[in-house]
């Protein structure tokens, strides 16, 4: 799999960053495939040449206490559904060159991203038995360009599990802000739980200091769902 981007990503800029299965085919089967993903998230997200099976199960240790060292990439925010994925990135300000095999420097957000499909596509074919490749060829990115896009674009991650429980939510409302808080709160499978005050492994995922404190836990609720009503300009990427 090799991804080649025709955009320039930039030190210190907001990027949301989605794949999905090719022809939106599902990905993530179960709970273990999440939990790998999630994992690979953390993991992939380093200069290290880390090898899972090894660096990992053999050792019998947990994924987010492996010392990964110095992260190639920032995660604001992120989110698993059945066929795609949606991340909040930036790049730190003067981070240290990712290297790949042939010694050339390579763009930091391509470089993880490249890292973290290789990988969880190697363990998705290998589970269950197939070939080929897993995602579509080329990752999609949208440079979010004013500080209320962020706001949405942060919102939007969050939210997008919604689906679950109701397909037509983002044209016809939410009939039940309870409910949908209650199950955003107990979806394992995005960083909503981390900014809610939850405290788990997974939320050594996130590089908050990189990103403006928009969201505390007293009051998340209420500023995620209000920044819904803003229509950013540039077009969210469907599934």
């Amino acid at each position: 799999m090799i991804m080649r981007r025709k955009e320039s990503f930039v030190e210190g800029l907001y990027y949301h960053i989605y794949n999905r299965g090719n022809s939106k085919q599902i990905i993530f089967l179960d709970e273990q495939d999440k939990s790998r993903f999630t994992k690979l998230l953390y993991l992939c997200n380093s200069y290290k040449n880390i090898n899972f099976r090894d660096d990992i199960v053999e050792k019998k240790i947990d994924a987010f206490d492996f010392d990964r060292g110095t992260p190639i990439i920032s995660i604001g925010a992120w989110t698993l559904m059945s066929n795609h994925f949606h991340l909040l990135l930036t790049i730190p300000v003067s981070p240290i060159s990712g290297i790949g095999e042939t010694g050339k420097s390579l763009n930091s957000i391509s470089f993880f991203i490249q890292r973290v499909l290789l990988a969880y596509s190697k363990y998705f074919n290998k589970k269950y038995e197939r070939t080929g490749g897993l995602f579509e060829t080329n990752f999609k990115s949208e440079y979010v360009d004013t500080d209320e896009y962020l706001k949405y674009m942060f919102s939007y991650i969050h939210l997008n599990p919604l689906k679950f429980i109701d397909t037509n939510w983002k044209e016809n409302g939410l009939k039940n802000i309870t409910e949908a808080e209650a199950f955003l709160r107990d979806y394992n499978w995005s960083s909503y739980q981390d900014y809610c005050g939850v405290q788990r492994p997974e939320g050594k995922i996130l590089s908050k200091n990189d990103f403006p404190d928009y969201f505390e836990t007293k009051g998340m609720t209420k500023e995620i769902f209000d920044w819904l009503s803003f229509s950013p300009i540039s077009g969210i990427g469907e599934e």
